[in-house]
Order: C-alpha cells, then sequence, then structure tokens
C-alpha cells in the first residue's frame, strides 16, 4: 500500500489506541491481587470476630436452657479469586482514493469469588482439655498484666479464692457467693489501680507459674495501706510475705501459696448465662432455672444479655434462641461498654484455652493470582 505525500496515517494512530486499551487491563489485572489484600485482612478478621462473637452469645443461651454448647472454630479460609482480562482489536485501511480507514476495539473482564470455610468441630480429648477442664492459674491471670482489671478477671474465672466463694449457679439457694470474695476482688482493684499490685509470670520445665505481689511502699495513700491490709487478712497472706505463689486448689494454702479453683470455659460461660434475666414464663413451665441473684455489693451482672422478641439493628452481639412462638432475641447492647468489655475478656479466655490445647490459630490463605 502506497499514500500521497503529506497524507496523515490514521491506521497509525488507531494501532496505538487499541494497543494502549489492551495495556490498560493488563495493569488492571497485575494491581488486583495487591489491592485484594489491603481489603481483605481486614474484612475477613471483622467477619471471625463477629462469627466468634455469635457462637459464644450462643453457647451462653443455650447453656441457661441446659442445651448441649457447641464449638466449631474456623480453622481455614481460603479466599479463590480469579480476575481474567482480554483485549482484541482489528484494523482496516485502503489508499486516499478509497473509503478511509477503519477500526474496532474489543475487550472482556471476567471476575470470580469462590471462598472455602474449614470448620474443624471440637470433640474428644480436646473439647475435655479446652472446654470442660479447669483454666489454669498461670493462663489466665498474666492478663492482669495486661490491663485487664482483676475485679472483673477473677469474678469471670475464679470459683473460689481461698476460703472465699463465688457464685455458683448449680449450688443451689446459697448460689449468691460469700460477701468476703467480692469484698476482696474490689480491693485487689483498687491495689491495682494505684500501682501497689503486681503479677508476675514465670516459665518453668515443670510448668507456667505464676506469682502475686502486693506492695503498698509504692505509694504513700493511707487508703492503700489498710486495703493492702485488708487483702492480706482476706488471702490469709502474712505481712512479711513479699510474694506469693498461686496454684491450684481447694483448700486454702498459707504462707507463699494460695489456693484458686478456677472455672473452665463451659464453667464460666454458664454462670454469666445464669444472670441473664428470662421471661418468666420459661421459669413457671421449668424450661430454665431463676436467675442467680447478686449480693449488695454488686451493683450489675457480669454481662447485661438482654431479650426479647426483635434485637435493635445495631447490637453489638445477638441471637435468635427458639422455635416458632416460643423464640427469643438476645442480645448486647452497642452502647453498653462495660458488658462489651466483660465480653471481650470471655472471648479472649475461650482463645487462650483453645490455642494451649493445640497451638494452632486459624490459617487465612488467599491466592489472588
Amino acid at each position: 500500500m502506497r499514500l500521497k505525500s503529506g497524507v496523515i496515517a490514521r491506521p497509525r494512530l488507531s494501532l496505538q489506541a487499541l494497543l494502549l486499551g489492551a495495556s490498560v487491563v493488563s495493569s488492571g489485572c497485575a494491581a488486583f491481587g495487591s489491592e485484594r489484600l489491603e481489603h481483605d485482612q481486614v474484612d475477613y478478621a471483622r467477619s471471625l470476630d463477629r462469627a466468634q462473637k455469635r457462637q459464644t452469645l450462643s453457647n451462653i443461651v443455650s447453656l441457661r436452657y441446659a442445651d448441649t454448647p457447641s464449638f466449631l472454630p474456623v480453622t481455614q479460609v481460603i479466599a479463590a479469586y480469579s480476575f481474567d482480562g482480554s483485549a482484541s482489536a482489528s484494523l482496516t485501511g485502503s489508499t486516499i482514493e478509497g473509503s478511509g480507514t477503519a477500526g474496532t476495539l474489543g475487550g472482556s473482564v471476567g471476575y470470580s469469588n469462590h471462598p472455602t470455610f474449614t470448620f474443624t468441630p471440637t470433640t474428644g480429648e480436646a473439647f475435655a482439655a479446652g472446654y470442660i477442664r479447669p483454666l489454669a492459674p498461670a493462663l489466665v491471670l498474666p492478663l492482669v498484666q495486661s490491663g485487664v482489671p482483676i475485679d472483673l478477671l477473677l469474678r469471670i474465672v475464679a470459683q473460689s479464692i481461698g476460703d472465699l466463694q463465688n457464685s455458683a449457679a448449680l449450688s443451689g439457694a446459697d448460689n449468691s457467693g460469700s460477701l468476703g470474695f467480692f469484698q476482696l476482688i474490689h480491693t485487689l482493684r483498687r491495689l491495682q489501680l494505684k500501682g501497689a499490685l503486681t503479677v508476675r509470670f514465670e516459665q518453668a520445665e515443670g510448668g507456667n507459674r505464676v506469682f502475686l505481689a502486693i506492695d503498698p511502699t509504692r505509694s504513700d495513700d493511707d487508703a492503700v495501706t489498710a486495703d493492702a491490709r485488708t487483702a492480706r487478712k482476706l488471702l490469709h497472706i502474712a505481712d512479711s510475705a513479699k510474694e506469693i505463689e498461686i496454684v491450684y486448689g481447694a483448700v486454702p494454702e498459707r504462707g507463699a501459696k494460695l489456693g484458686i479453683v478456677t472455672r473452665s470455659v463451659i464453667g464460666i460461660l454458664t454462670e454469666i448465662g445464669a444472670q441473664i434475666e428470662v421471661p418468666e414464663a420459661d421459669v413457671k413451665a421449668g424450661a430454665t432455672t431463676p436467675t442467680v441473684r447478686l449480693l449488695e455489693v454488686e451493683t450489675r451482672p457480669t454481662i447485661i444479655i438482654h431479650v426479647g422478641k426483635q434485637a435493635p439493628p445495631d447490637a453489638y452481639a445477638t441471637i435468635a434462641y427458639g422455635n416458632g412462638e416460643a423464640q427469643q432475641c438476645y442480645w448486647i447492647e452497642r452502647q453498653d461498654f462495660d458488658s462489651k468489655f466483660a465480653f471481650s475478656v470471655v472471648q479472649n479466655l475461650i482463645a487462650l484455652a483453645e490455642t494451649s490445647q493445640n497451638g494452632k490459630a486459624p490459617i487465612v490463605t488467599i491466592p489472588a493470582g
């Protein structure tokens, strides 16, 4: 083909446009993987968190009605994405006396998402070790050094400290615990706020150990000295003991050791469920037991769980329980910070119990090529 002098080669410009379109599709494919990673890391973490909250709340309500709890951890998430792009072009041309030039540009983009979730039911020995056996004091008490209020932690985890009893949902009429127990945990909380209480964790070949130290000399406040004296008296600790080891045991330890009976995960969820104000009709029908009443020193349940026919749309966590007309919604208010914080502590305790048994966290695999 020959073109006369001075005539612009329009075919060349059309071809450049076509090649530019193809390069845009190609660059979009290359950037797809990195962009998905930015979103997926947060999105899947939030989705897993919401699912875990619903499972925990469901187990609390189920235990309130003597139903069997279920634990179905997510052990693997595979988010398989595919992004396919193609471009096509055709170009025709003729001499200046002919019909001119013409070109066509075509392309297609394909996107698909096929996530795969792997759930591993916890059964047998793993179920017993993770959820039925009491949590070791050396496993949970170091949370105090992470900023968890010691009164909240002990109220959730401890069934007894020395000879002081916490509430027990299945113990009959005497189920509200001893006044001394709640006096102790509130005293320890005041010492914690003043920096006069520390928890030390120690790794050892024979098993991890945890120690409690009450040191009122860190503060010149007379109230701190009085609280330290009260705590030592309730715990049967000598004034000369600078540090005591906390061990698992039902009998009060003397000297440099303090016996604490801790709850299992199922025990923790049962106690929280026992404080739910369920419909009176369910109690009269024998579907559940009366709500555990609090002592005068306590002003509210550990976690306030509401019940009604419909939960608010912005609830922090919600679950439906029952069938037909008997179905009720149970939820935690998003504006209730104390309940949300306590619920997060329970979530952390469950995670500690699960991790201590198998050492495996959920694996998220996201092929995005």
